[in-house]
């Protein structure tokens, strides 16, 4: 703020419906703001005509404009990472055999030895591919999703090494085990059921993909305290942020470019088709990653919400000076901060002064292929998230993929217009994907229609 000028911010809206900043829920009250920037027309008037003109000048305008202003800048001087194997596992997932792998990512950090980052990732593929698979990478904790389980022999091995520990420690234990001689510290695998698979990794196996859970807590933390480490206090040197700097946004996606290069390494992966996903915060860093990183086939963005594809206009719901708060802030770049100001040295701003809208931050995916998820409120995903804002937003983002000779909802480009369809309505005709599903905050029931959606899109056909 003092980098900024910014003397006061303004608070944002409150999801306390007795508060006096109350979030507003009221359709009429909605779009103070109802004309967006234009997402075919160059910053000096001309319009975009043609795919060339798109992929050469305007999507690099917009990029421009994303990193100064929003998610922020990766410095030039990032380290590099090295990756390894640090276990690997033999598990089941929904019942089919997979080889899962704890990787560890180490970033170099010479130039800060004190600052430590090494990114953590579960690899997860199917055992008996007969080719490499396509992967979705997830934002998730790193953990194997089905560990494997002892056998008989095992588990009475370590049953038994556990109670003679138990009892040199303490002699008078060996009464107590001699009057319950069928207990057991340790029961075989088939005894004590595993820790529940997460059914979207499931549904995914199941399809013949692979997994990768990028833990994006090892790559930069999800507070403003921990700016001066993480990825981004390493590449400081634990000095704090220039404005111009990434947030953690950019910092998660960031790591997701550095496993994707890994990931081009392994043989049974096929790295021409591979997908980012994530839901809510990790929604925002999905889009964030694959519309500025074009070696990323494919996106899930799960009910991203402000700062993702709902749009910093709408009125509706979360705003940008949720973003700019002291909860939020560190998703993005200093800069950011401006259009939350009430005072300040550049006088007061709000979300009309940015220029640009998350249609155009979707758009930079086309002529990729994106699919927008989002529950229901009475579910648990919130009118907070603006579902009907984001419909919108992902309407108005179909130019870019109509330009490129792809295919968008099929419901035209006029966001102002554009009514939310009912729920379960599948508009997955084209590279442009909606669905709102049944559930909550959650991409969980979109998922199958997800992964059936991607593999029509590119022609697979599933391995079986």
């Amino acid at each position: 703020m003092r980098q900024l000028g910014i003397t006061q911010l303004r608070p944002g809206a409150s999801g306390d419906p007795a508060a006096p900043n109350a979030a507003n829920y009221d359709p009429g009250k909605a779009n103070p703001y109802p004309v967006w920037p234009d997402l075919l027309t160059m910053a000096d008037g001309r319009p975009v005509t043609t795919a060339a003109m798109w992929q050469q000048r305007r999507r690099p305008e917009l990029i421009e404009l994303f990193e100064r202003e929003i998610y922020g800048r990766i410095p030039v001087n990032v380290p590099g990472v090295t990756w390894r194997i640090d276990t690997a596992d033999r598990e089941y997932s929904g019942g089919k055999p997979v080889l899962a792998q704890q990787l560890v990512g180490h970033v170099d950090n010479r130039a800060a030895p004190e600052i430590d980052v090494d990114i953590r990732a579960t690899l997860v593929l199917p055992a008996n591919a007969k080719s490499p698979v396509p992967l979705l990478m997830m934002f998730a904790p790193a953990r194997y999703p089905s560990p494997s389980q002892p056998n008989a022999a095992e588990a009475a091995r370590l049953d038994a090494a556990l109670k003679a520990t138990l009892v040199a420690r303490d002699p008078a234990l060996a009464t107590i085990l001699a009057a319950h001689p069928g207990f057991e510290f340790v029961k075989p695998g088939g005894f004590v059921a595993p820790p529940p698979d997460d059914e979207r990794i499931t549904k995914v196996i199941a399809a013949g993909w692979g997994v990768a859970l990028l833990d994006t807590s090892t790559i930069q933390a999800d507070n403003g305290a921990g700016l001066r480490e993480g990825i981004i206090g390493l590449v400081n040197k634990g000095a704090s942020r220039t404005p111009e700097q990434w947030g953690a946004l950019r910092a998660w996606g960031w790591g997701a470019s550095r496993l994707l290069d890994y990931l081009g390494t392994r043989s049974e992966v096929d790295v021409a088709h591979v997908g980012i996903e994530g839901v809510s915060r990790w929604g925002k860093a999905a889009l964030v990653t694959a519309a500025l990183d074009e070696r990323f086939a494919m996106v899930l963005i799960g009910s991203s919400g402000e700062g993702g594809v709902k749009p910093h206009r709408r009125n509706f719901g979360e705003q940008v000076e949720n973003l700019t708060g002291t909860s939020e802030y560190h998703w993005m770049a200093g800069n950011f901060l401006k259009y939350g100001t009430e005072r300040g040295r550049l006088g007061r701003k709000t979300a009309n002064d940015l220029p640009i809208e998350s249609h155009e931050l979707l758009a930079l995916v086309a002529p990729r292929l994106a699919f927008v998820s989002y529950g229901v409120p009475e579910q648990g995903d919130a009118n907070w998230l603006d579902q009907q804002g984001s419909y919108m937003a992902t309407v108005a983002a179909g130019r870019a993929w109509t330009l490129l000779g792809r295919r968008d909802l099929g419901r035209g480009h006029d966001y102002r217009t554009a009514l939310l369809p009912p729920q379960g309505t599948n508009l997955l005709n084209g590279e442009l994907a909606w669905r709102q599903h049944e559930g909550g905050h959650t991409d969980a029931p979109n998922m199958t229609y997800f992964l059936d959606w991607a593999d029509d899109m590119v022609g697979r056909v599933r391995q079986r």
